[in-house]
């Protein structure tokens, strides 16, 4: 096996403790919100009073439900209470603000809540553009609880926005970044194009006039040219919420828009449905069958529908100006109905005419409680000769009681969606879990993408991706030959979602023997390597398909990768490497191997290609990590004044809180990139879980605001 070069030595052994912890609490149940079966129909229904206050204490005999018209005999009933107080804030103790913790793993059966914030920058206006991206900083910043499972994603962005789900706040902040104008879409400067004084802002005065200069036929092409843009940003919350539908629980989707047209505006004037009104129908089916209840909010805010200073009237007659304000008005009206449609049919709120964003993601997050209620389906439910689509009606008998519920279904079981055919290529079974924002989990995969400068090479990325060869199908051959064959795919994405780099292959792997006993058993190392162009935050994406059972694997990773031309303090990432006691001891006293009793076997050399991909570690052990510095100051004897801490965190909480020592610089002549190595010793009455170690470096030289780097690395105790 090939040994992990990151231009890392282990210098000094400093081992620490990682005390016994208290064992991880229990699974919570997972509920499933909405069911669509022969036996039973279940549907989620957020009650609120006048205030928009959720009400909390109904009974099933408060409650009426219609199917088509036809009330329904309520069979199941339940209260789903999604209320977290905020902790009480930390008070400060020193005027010096600590580094960030690490972010916090998250297991499927910990999420409270899963949010996905699109932005629909197709859209949006170079106004709105700025009131979103912030609205979203302060989302990530004030809003955001422990258990929230959060995307940011763009409709106007390569596929490498649609990043996985994540409780990495680094990530998210990035991912609003990049919210921009995008000029390609169909946004302005503002949210309404001026008024002109030109040949076609004076020729709206009639139907006859428009097809005379060609106004109304310029109208319709604008329309087509929106819904274009209109069916990708749909088609970006359909893949979204197909994503989502694996998720455990109820799900919101806030969509931030400008807005879209129901009906498309012929040059006669008249309004027709568009394919938007059939795209959204199939959305509105699509979520109510993921339990995703889809928010909108209105981008624009509260405008102000007459005259403003861009507007150039001059020469434009009181009719002619009133013809335009009023055009001003119906678009409004026109582009908000498609969000107040696709909010309403499934449950959520529509939110508009208000200038305070972070104000509408709050009444976002407070609207997660819900009531869930089943019946029994009869006969003429899923009847095509019946009827195509179901719809519901529900009722509450409480004065001002305000009800909001999913609209219907169509007349498919859910047994009957999951069953329909799909002919998958492998082409596109590939493509599939590229651009998914969930990994696949058909091939066990651990990836750890690790940055890194070298005095030749410069900064590069190397990732290491270590494959369950459990999950892969060998076929016997001759002389006992075991093959598999697989493909992998893996892509770095910049922070456009554009492609970066990409690497295909196609590799058949032939073992035999002991060696593929030991393949089965400890899984294989996949390492590549990507050079880095220019700083920034970057996805990898790895996919793996087994070719002869079709089982897809995929895993992503988030990194950012600094721009050292910049001097600021930087740490590599970590390399690990796991000890066992003997190998420990030998290390730290280059003593010989202790005398091994008869019948066992000398401890094995250890392999940080593994340790470092796969992260998973045994109670007793050491475990070793070594990293980088870079760009440390230097003192006027050409001597860099640096202090190292550890801290281990577990659950988002710190469990270890190791004191600041200084680094010892002995034997290292390369002082832009200072070696260090450490370690931690994994007592045996430590708890297994998952654990996140963070590296925090002072450089006691540097101006205070650039005085810290931390790096963290997070690993699995078993």
């Amino acid at each position: 096996m090939r040994k992990l070069t990151l231009a890392l030595a282990f210098y000094s052994l400093a081992a620490s403790s990682v005390f016994a912890q208290t064992p991880p609490p229990k699974p919570a149940e997972d509920d499933d919100v909405v069911k669509i079966s022969t036996t039973l129909i279940q549907v989620d229904v957020t009650v609120t009073d006048k205030r928009g206050k959720i009400i909390t204490d109904l009974k099933p005999e408060d409650f009426e439900i219609y199917e088509n018209g036809e009330r329904q005999d309520i069979t199941n009933f339940s209260f789903v209470a999604n209320v977290k107080t905020q902790p009480a804030p930390t008070p400060k103790t020193s005027s010096e603000s600590p580094p960030p913790p690490p972010p916090t793993p998250i297991k499927s059966e910990q999420v409270r809540r899963t949010i996905a914030l699109v932005v629909d920058d197709l859209s949006l206006s170079f106004q709105s553009a700025s009131y979103v991206r912030n609205a979203l900083k302060k989302f990530v910043n004030e809003l955001m609880q422990d258990g929230d499972l959060v995307a940011i994603i763009r409709t106007g962005a390569g596929i490498g926005a649609l990043q996985q789900f994540t409780t990495d706040k680094r990530q998210l902040l990035a991912a609003a970044e990049r919210v921009r104008f995008n000029p390609l879409g169909t946004g302005g400067t503002g949210a309404f194009a001026p008024i002109q004084n030109s040949a076609a802002g004076q020729t709206n005065a009639s139907d006859d006039q428009d097809e005379e200069t060609g106004g109304g036929a310029e109208n319709e092409a604008n329309d087509f040219r929106e819904s274009v843009f209109v069916a990708g940003t749909l088609g970006a919350i359909n893949f979204i919420v197909r994503g989502m539908n694996q998720l455990p629980r109820r799900k919101s989707v806030m969509l931030l828009s400008d807005g879209f047209q129901l009906f498309s505006r012929q040059s006669n004037g008249a309004l027709e449905s568009s394919r938007i009104l059939y795209s959204l129908r199939r959305l509105v089916d699509l979520a109510n069958r993921s339990s995703v209840v889809i928010y909108t909010m209105d981008a624009r805010g509260l405008q102000t529908l007459g005259l403003t200073a861009e507007d150039d009237v001059g020469g434009l007659n009181t009719n002619q100006i009133q013809q335009q304000l009023t055009a001003r008005r119906d678009r409004l009206s026109d582009t908000q109905e498609g969000l107040i449609y696709l909010a309403r049919e499934t449950g959520g709120l529509p939110i508009y005419n208000n200038n305070d964003l972070n104000q509408g993601i709050e009444r976002m997050l407070d609207d997660q409680s819900y009531y869930l209620i089943g019946y029994q389906p009869d006969a003429e439910t899923f009847d095509a000769a019946q009827r195509r689509f179901n719809k519901f009606v529900v009722k509450v008998n409480r004065k001002n009681a305000r009800v909001r519920y999913r609209s219907g279904f169509f007349n498919l079981t859910d047994e009957q969606v999951k069953t329909l055919p799909a002919k998958e290529t492998p082409a596109r079974q590939i493509q599939a879990a590229l651009t998914s924002p969930f990994a696949a989990g058909g091939i066990g995969l651990r990836l750890n993408t690790l940055f890194a400068n070298d005095a030749r090479q410069g900064s590069f990325v190397r990732s290491l991706l270590h494959v369950n060869a459990k999950d892969l199908k060998f076929v016997e051959e001759a002389d006992g030959i075991q093959k598999a064959v697989f493909d992998i795919l893996a892509v770095s994405f910049g922070d456009n979602g554009a492609v970066v780099d990409e690497i295909s292959k196609t590799y058949t792997l032939r073992v035999k023997g002991e060696a593929y006993r030991k393949v089965v058993s400890d899984g294989f190392v996949y390492n590549f390597s990507f050079p880095i162009k220019k700083a920034g935050a970057y996805q990898y994406r790895v996919v793996i398909r087994d070719s002869e059972t079709q089982k897809i694997g995929s895993a992503n990773q988030f990194i950012e990768v600094p721009n050292l031309k910049k001097e600021r303090l930087t740490v590599s990432g970590i390399v690990l490497e796991n000890l066992t006691a003997e190998q420990w001891r030998r290390r730290a006293t280059d003593a010989p191997p202790a005398t091994v009793p008869t019948g066992a076997s000398e401890p094995e050399t250890t392999d940080p290609l593994t340790d470092t991909s796969l992260r998973r570690f045994q109670r007793g052990t050491i475990l070793r990590y070594a990293f980088e510095i870079y760009n440390a100051k230097s003192d006027a004897a050409r001597k860099p004044n640096l202090t190292t801490q550890i801290k281990v965190f577990r659950d988002g909480k710190p469990i270890l809180e190791g004191t600041n020592v200084p680094l010892d610089l002995l034997g290292q002549t390369d002082l832009q990139r200072i070696k260090f190595a450490g370690a931690l010793s994994l007592g045996g009455e430590i708890s297994a879980g998952e654990y996140v170690p963070q590296i925090v470096i002072t450089d006691n030289l540097a101006k205070k605001k650039r005085q810290i780097a931390t790096q963290f690395v997070q690993f699995e105790i078993q």
